[in-house]
């Protein structure tokens, strides 16, 4: 699509928009990798008076990331896992330019939100937990909007069918609601406790966000 023609659709939503103070979030795919594009649309937003959020896994270059955000009010991120290597090992990558860019972000006053899908086996051990934890309190000096802690769901096996491609997390099984409910309430009040980090079970409660 042209950018005109992605602009009619966005203002046909205004008057929603205007009701309940949101706007436009570009997510995935991957927002960065089509970077250009990204900062003329979130600009064109910003000029017609939209807010603006991104939501970006920040594997990306800097210059790209600081391009995007010129014309962003919000931005949402994940830290997956803090070892890089067992962050290499389940995402295909490392983790230190995600988590410079996470720096680089809070440095240029950018609204930040941390999410991180908590998955048992992989990432919920309190070991791992408690380093995301220091990260946010120490290197982005908790200036964060919140960290949500998230339940695995399985998605999008449906686009790995239609690519051919083995689903890489098709032999695991999630938990019953009970127990990874209780784990994120459980996790999360350690994290107020200990922290004092705004962690949040979910994403259903309301961002406090003042554009």
């Amino acid at each position: 699509m042209t950018l005109p023609e992605l602009m009619k659709v966005i203002e046909s939503d205004r008057s929603f928009y205007d009701k309940s103070g949101g706007g436009v979030t570009l997510n995935g795919g991957e927002v960065m990798m089509q970077w250009a594009f990204a900062e003329m649309l979130l600009k064109t937003c910003k000029e017609s008076g939209i807010n603006t959020c991104v939501e970006t896994a920040l594997h990306c270059p800097q210059e790209h990331m600081e391009a995007v955000y010129q014309y962003t009010d919000l931005v949402i991120a994940d830290i997956k896992h803090m070892d890089t290597d067992a962050h290499k090992r389940y995402t295909g990558v490392g983790n230190e330019r995600i988590l410079s860019n996470l720096i680089q972000t809070i440095k240029l006053g950018k609204n930040l939100v941390i999410r991180t899908p908590v998955i048992p086996g992989y990432n919920d051990d309190e070991q791992n937990i408690r380093a995301t934890a220091e990260f946010i309190k120490n290197k982005l000096k908790s200036e964060i909007i919140a960290w949500q802690l998230l339940p695995f769901k399985k998605l999008g096996t449906e686009k790995y069918e239609s690519l051919m491609l083995k689903y890489p997390m098709e032999d695991y099984t999630s938990p019953e609601r009970t127990q990874w409910e209780h784990k994120l309430i459980e996790l999360a009040a350690m994290i107020k406790a200990d922290y004092g980090l705004p962690v949040e079970n979910g994403t259903g409660k309301k961002l406090n966000i003042v554009l």
